[in-house]
């Protein structure tokens, strides 16, 4: 009996067949690319340019030592600034906001401070002084050469002259420290040429707190109204197109790490991502719990994505102990389907069949193949995910 019933399953399995092979005659549309076989995906030159796939060989490069350290990104100190209030004095105007990208000598705040008019009035109180024993060692001058004073007198009259003269440097000095440029004291001094009112009317109490550099706003602690002193701080302004990398090293790792040692900066935030590292620093002295050494690491933050106190693996590339050549791929040629690391070679212009492969260790942006290639291929090193995806995409479709 169980004979019979699998003869009619067989039977009925052969009838309907045919109306599944005419079925899919009737279909017109043809697929951008297929599998000939399981084994074997073809794409056409057009469609590898719109998927961005690159071909290239399989490279040999000189193997390196990898060494991964944890870490975590901070400010460039060489590129960042606390700003604060160099007065004492009551603040009337906030310029500029968290976030907010400034240049160098923008204005971000502005303070009443009676304390910057009063070094306004020293300034031209001093220059005033001079003026007036200028011209009285002048007239010391003709006085001396038609002998109608004494030598003692017109002394007197050069050494008070010199005297204004070094008031009013320190005085000019005193107001570059406050902010206050050459241009900016020109226009003060001008305001006294022909004035009859008194030169401390003449100063303006408002000092303006400015940015020191181009960078980003990326701390605010002021409000409009607030009294402020020269310890409180203000903004803090950062350049984040470079940040540092501080590593952490174990104290066995130091004979790998060197000023020539090249270092790539990760984030798991970005998986796909590599910072290029630069100017690698290492500490001189090791944290006595921890064990561990400080590695500062230069990173050119791309597109700004890296943050301040992120969480980041420093890769350290050094030269072998003993140099030889290795077989090498593109991080991104490498793919994993069904479990196992595939690469797709290429044969023929526009077939690629996925290659299982075993992986050694990462030697700078490529990964070490140890088995699985001859060196002598030619793999898709970019737009490795899109055939990967059409690969799964006709297989799924053939089941």
């Amino acid at each position: 009996m169980r004979e019979v019933l699998v003869a009619v399953a067989l039977a009925a399995l052969a009838a309907c067949a045919p109306g599944k092979a005419e079925e899919s005659k009737g279909t017109d549309a043809a697929p951008p690319a297929k599998a000939e076989t399981a084994a074997v995906l073809k794409v056409t030159p057009e469609l590898q340019r719109k998927w961005g796939v690159t071909v290239g060989p399989v490279r040999r490069v000189l193997a390196t030592s990898m060494l991964t350290l944890p870490g975590v990104v901070a400010l460039d100190q060489t590129r960042s600034a606390q700003n604060s209030p160099l007065l004492d004095g009551k603040v009337v105007s906030v310029r500029a906001d968290l976030g907010q990208q400034v240049r160098r000598g923008q204005v971000l705040v502005v303070v009443h401070s009676p304390a910057f008019a009063q070094a306004q009035t020293a300034f031209l109180q001093a220059h005033a002084r001079r003026d007036l024993a200028a011209k009285e060692f002048e007239r010391a001058k003709e006085l001396l050469g038609q002998e109608a004073i004494q030598q003692k007198e017109y002394l007197r009259r050069e050494a008070e002259y010199e005297a204004a003269t070094t008031e009013v440097g320190l005085q000019e000095s005193n107001m570059h420290s406050l902010g206050v440029d050459h241009p900016r004291l020109s226009v003060l001094l001008n305001r006294t040429t022909g004035a009859q009112k008194d030169l401390s009317d003449l100063a303006e109490p408002f000092l303006e707190v400015t940015s020191p550099l181009d960078g980003r706003i990326i701390s605010r602690d002021v409000v409009l109204g607030e009294p402020v002193t020269p310890e409180k701080v203000l903004f803090v302004v950062s350049d984040l197109t470079t940040l540092w990398a501080m590593l952490d090293a174990r104290e066995k790792d130091l004979p790998f790490l060197g000023p020539t040692s090249r270092v790539s900066i990760r984030s798991a935030v970005y998986p796909d991502r590599v910072f290029e590292g630069r100017n690698p620093r290492t500490g001189d002295v090791v944290d006595e719990k921890l064990r561990t050494i400080k590695v500062r690491v230069e990173v050119a933050n791309r597109g700004l994505l890296l943050k301040p106190n992120m969480y980041v693996q420093g890769i350290v590339e050094t030269p072998s102990a003993t140099p030889h050549e290795v077989l090498a791929v593109p991080e991104e040629a490498i793919q994993t389907i069904g479990g196992e690391p595939t690469v797709f070679v290429l044969s023929g212009g526009d077939r690629f069949t996925p290659t299982t492969v075993e992986l050694g260790e990462r030697t700078g942006p490529n990964r070490v193949i140890v088995r699985g290639l001859q060196g002598t291929e030619t793999i898709a090193v970019k737009g490795a995910f899109s055939l990967k995806a059409e690969l799964m995409k006709n297989s799924l479709g053939g089941e």
